[in-house]
């Protein structure tokens, strides 16, 4: 998904302070693909669905078409409704099949020649695709590839792919699909455009969800059922781990090429990532969001007078926490929806009032209460303070916190923009610190082992561990080749910060 340079080209320089969950104290979401074959309306149904996926990224869109002899292309920074809501716009994208992406850059810069899908003419014609996920050999395949000529064009580790396919000396294209492939290592859920054919890929772990649905009888392959469901599409199967799936004129091709290894999806989309009304694995993410707050309601209850949820990620945590602790749930943040980038440049007093912009206290809820304030997450700690600060501010008598997540001690290589271990506040403090530096009177977070159960399961088996929890465990799923052969100037093409 991502390449290896800075963001210091976003577009406009826009301020993510004035949003709550600004200074990098989030999690950042991944990105979003989408895939159909054989519809008459595909560029417009591909657009539908990254609309639904908008919340995996925000920052860029882009959709492929082909309509029997060309490929078409229309790439754009910013949201999908900015971007493919004009007639216009769709109308450069015939054809009856195509592939679409939604980009949130974790690491490579947000400029036009990095947004997907990309494309490249090889010798069997045309190559589009679309990527989630972030490959941990991609730093040490693009060094190796440009050694030997290759000619990179954009920063992010996606190209590799097209390189390696291009590069293959298999006579199938299917099978010069495979051997590149073989040669990645990572997060992937791929979905590829050919002349011919549409593809869909995951990795052998199952990190990077990926569907199958179909509409009028034509296969779409997609991150998430929600983007199904807009367009009124029939959920059929989850992609499997290993799997690839060819669909042609012919029909439907399976390829499982990887030796079978334990599934690991990530636990990130349950936590964060995946739309509430998304099934992941089989799961409906909503419940299971439930579950996790119904979870620290049994870990870490206090003695409160309702329960606040950080909005949005927080809300259903904060319903399954109110369920089963009989407190009442009470909307004590108010969400503004209709504030974009800011027109202004703020001083540092009115960046902090700015906050509000977006997030407001319900004084009304709040006020003269104990409360506990139900996030899905803590990064940095600085948005947890703003949040306390602003409900103390309101009036609330006491103010606790609770995470309905355990604490995040390791960076992650797979697509979550994640700080390092030293910009993690609880890989280098204590729960009563952390506390202290958020200034809520008491703080919790939900264990491993409790992480588990709300996902069904009798807790998490260090042997043989059920998802990718490496941020809470260490235990990464791949190997991370890039880490241990880390360069000192990694960026590729520093010269052409304005090239599209």
């Amino acid at each position: 998904m991502n390449g290896q340079s800075s963001n210091s080209d976003t577009p406009d320089n826009y301020d993510r302070d004035l949003d709550l969950h600004g200074d990098g104290d989030t999690l950042r979401e991944e990105c979003g693909v989408f895939g159909i074959y054989g519809h008459p309306e595909a560029a417009a149904i591909t657009a539908l669905g990254l609309h639904a996926l908008q919340h995996r990224g925000q920052e860029a869109a882009g959709i492929v078409s082909f309509d029997g002899q060309r490929f078409h292309s229309e790439r754009r920074l910013g949201l999908v409704g900015d971007a493919f809501s004009r007639a216009e716009v769709i109308n450069r994208l015939p054809g009856s099949s195509a592939v679409g992406h939604v980009r949130y850059s974790t690491t490579g810069g947000t400029i036009l020649r990095n947004v997907q899908p990309l494309f490249a003419e090889l010798n069997a014609g045309g190559f589009a695709v679309a990527h989630n996920g972030n490959l941990t050999n991609g730093l040490t395949l693009r060094r190796e590839l440009v050694r030997y000529g290759g000619i990179m064009q954009s920063t992010t580790d996606t190209e590799v792919i097209l390189h390696l396919v291009a590069q293959s000396k298999r006579s199938r294209f299917i099978e010069r699909y495979i051997e590149a492939l073989r040669t990645i290592e990572g997060a992937y859920a791929l979905v590829s455009l050919t002349n011919k054919k549409l593809i869909g890929a995951r990795d052998p772990r199952g990190i990077r969800p990926l569907v199958l649905g179909e509409l009028d009888g034509c296969p779409i392959l997609t991150s998430e059922t929600c983007a199904l469901d807009i367009i009124g599409a029939k959920y059929v199967r989850d992609v499997e781990p290993g799997e690839i799936i060819v669909f042609d004129e012919k029909g439907q091709e399976i390829h499982k090429p990887f030796p079978p290894v334990p599934p690991r999806p990530c636990i990130f989309e349950y936590i964060y990532f995946a739309r509430p009304d998304s099934i992941v694995g089989g799961r409906s993410v909503y419940e299971v969001r439930k579950a996790f707050g119904a979870q620290l309601a049994q870990e870490s209850h206090a003695d409160i007078d309702v329960v606040v949820p950080v909005p949005d990620s927080g809300v259903p945590a904060a319903v399954g926490y109110s369920q089963a602790s009989g407190v009442p749930f009470e909307l004590g943040i108010i969400r503004n929806h209709y504030v974009g980038r800011t027109f202004i440049q703020p001083s540092q007093s009115v960046r902090e009032l700015g906050v509000r912009m977006k997030h407001a206290p319900n004084r009304a809820a709040i006020e003269g209460k104990r409360i506990i304030l139900i996030d899905d997450s803590l990064v940095r700690g600085t948005t947890s303070k703003k949040i306390v600060r602003m409900m103390r501010d309101a009036g609330a008598r006491e103010v606790h916190f609770r995470l309905a997540s355990p604490q995040i001690i390791h960076p992650d290589y797979y697509g979550i923009d994640l700080p390092d271990r030293g910009g993690l506040l609880a890989a280098s403090h204590s729960i009563e610190e952390m506390r202290d530096i958020i200034g809520a009177d008491s703080l919790a977070f939900l264990s491993i082992d409790g992480m588990y159960r709300a996902m069904g399961e009798p807790g998490r088996d260090p042997a043989n561990p059920k998802f990718s929890d490496h941020c809470f465990t260490g235990d990464y799923p791949t190997p991370l080749t890039d880490q241990s052969q880390v360069e000192q100037n990694q960026h590729q093409l520093s010269l052409l910060a304005e090239a599209s």
